[in-house]
């Protein structure tokens, strides 16, 4: 009888672990799902796997824990601003040079917050982790910056570049907001 218990036993712990485990890795992968949201699918879809879609997420999350990522002073904020609603305005004489002018932009913007700019798959990463609602757009917005830069986007696809790089732009600007009215 005690060989039976004993295996009884282990039995029953493995599976309580075994149900922990799977409890832990769900609650795990909700979390990333909700905070992730749209970005979360798209590296799932992109990876075809789960699994391997949850541990680049995690890693993206580790390696912006690492960067000194700070959001724009009050005066740099308001000086983007400007700049920003220029880039608007100009889109009206000149479209493709407004695509290009917002490209830029946002460049300058990211590297001032801290954001590595060297490449681009890595800074539309770089903020999905606190922007997982940008990166969408911030991934249209270069691919029509592109077409553009090849001659091969029509006035359509510019003011859809600009709309989108505006979602990026207004997400590093409220993080300004944000932080000086905490201050």
């Amino acid at each position: 009888m005690g060989t039976v218990l004993t295996i009884v036993i282990v039995v029953v712990v493995l599976l309580a672990a075994a149900a922990l485990l799977y409890l832990y890795q769900r609650r795990r992968s909700g979390e990333l799902r909700r905070h992730f949201g749209p970005e979360y699918e798209r590296a799932v879809e992109e990876s075809g796997d789960r699994r391997s879609a949850e541990h680049d997420l995690r890693a993206r999350q580790r390696r912006v824990s690492r960067l000194q990522i700070t959001p724009l002073t009050r005066e740099s904020a308001e000086t983007y601003r400007t700049e920003w609603a220029e880039v608007q305005r100009s889109f009206v004489d000149r479209p493709a040079g407004a695509v290009a002018d917002a490209d830029r932009l946002v460049l300058r913007m990211m590297r001032e917050s801290g954001y590595p700019v060297d490449e681009f798959e890595q800074r539309v990463d770089d903020v999905s982790v606190g922007h997982p609602d940008v990166a969408m757009h911030y991934r249209e917005a270069h691919r029509i910056a592109v077409a553009q830069a090849r001659g091969e986007a029509d006035t359509e696809d510019l003011r859809r570049g600009v709309t989108a790089y505006r979602h990026l732009v207004d997400a590093l600007l409220n993080d300004s907001e944000h932080t000086q009215e905490q201050s």
